[in-house]
């Protein structure tokens, strides 16, 4: 990628261009972890695990629930810790889409 203030070549993640210290455009958004809200069978922790490490979210809460037995019930106290810790996904707001009908003044 380039700088377009000074034209020079810099790495693809960077925000700033290391040479003049300009703000690089177009910076791509960054995965966050977070609890989803759809498709979520308890608090969605474990489908947000799964989006943000890109897994399956059957194996995911397959392991989790292995985990919490093998553990004697840690993994159980790790999950409502996640549930409290991990931030609940925003919600989607509908678009604010013009219907199309004209009004006049006559």
């Amino acid at each position: 990628m380039y700088c377009n203030y000074c034209g020079k070549c810099i790495q693809d993640d960077a925000n700033v261009c290391a040479y003049c210290g300009t703000r690089v455009g177009g910076v791509i958004a960054r995965k966050r972890l977070v609890r989803s809200r759809e498709g979520r069978k308890v608090a969605g922790v474990c489908l947000g695990m799964a989006e943000y490490f890109d897994l399956d979210v059957t194996l995911v809460r397959l392991v989790w629930l292995i985990t919490a037995l093998v553990t004697g019930g840690i993994g159980f106290v790790a999950y409502v810790v996640a549930w409290i810790v991990v931030p609940e996904e925003p919600y989607k707001l509908a678009a604010n889409v013009p219907t199309g009908q004209v009004v006049t003044n006559s």
